[in-house]
């Protein structure tokens, strides 16, 4: 019984850790620190083409946010399409794009994401929220749909 109480202790500190990780990064990346290569409009607008390309053929596109530095997205995979596989081709794609426009060679996004699960119908309108609000936070523009990078222009201008 203790083993199996430290066990369920070490999932659940390694579970708060991760989670203040998580927390720590995003914060440090919604302050535009690090690397800001999609600041450069070409690259920004290359990623959004990229994610908005297989919407509703591999997967339905519900928000997404380019920012300086990250990128935020909603999506739900179709059939045999999961989470790890759209992402990873993603990233082969735009980060060879990426180092084309930029004339580098190397790692471009970070290895590894973040991911969570929709619990229901509120949670969604949460995350679309803070996805579509995540320029405004940020500082680089007043309200969402004036950033061009995001689905709330492309539904404000749509």
């Amino acid at each position: 019984m203790l083993e199996k109480w430290k066990r369920e202790l070490d999932t659940e500190l390694s579970n708060q850790m991760n989670s203040i990780l998580r927390k720590r990064i995003e914060h440090y990346l919604d302050q535009s620190y690090g690397g800001c290569a999609l600041r450069d409009e070409r690259i920004a607008t290359m990623v959004q083409d990229s994610l908005r390309h297989f919407d509703s053929e591999r997967y339905l596109l519900s928000a997404w946010v380019i920012m300086p530095n990250h990128v935020h997205l909603l999506l739900t995979p179709f059939g045999s399409w999961s989470l790890s596989r759209i992402i990873k081709d993603m990233k082969s794609f735009t980060s060879r794009e990426a180092n084309k426009l930029l004339g580098r060679r190397g790692q471009f996004w970070m290895e590894d994401y973040f991911d969570r699960y929709i619990r229901d119908a509120k949670h969604f309108a949460s995350a679309v929220a803070y996805i579509e609000n995540n320029p405004v936070k940020a500082g680089l523009v007043k309200k969402p749909g004036k950033w061009m990078f995001g689905s709330a222009w492309f539904r404000e201008h749509a």
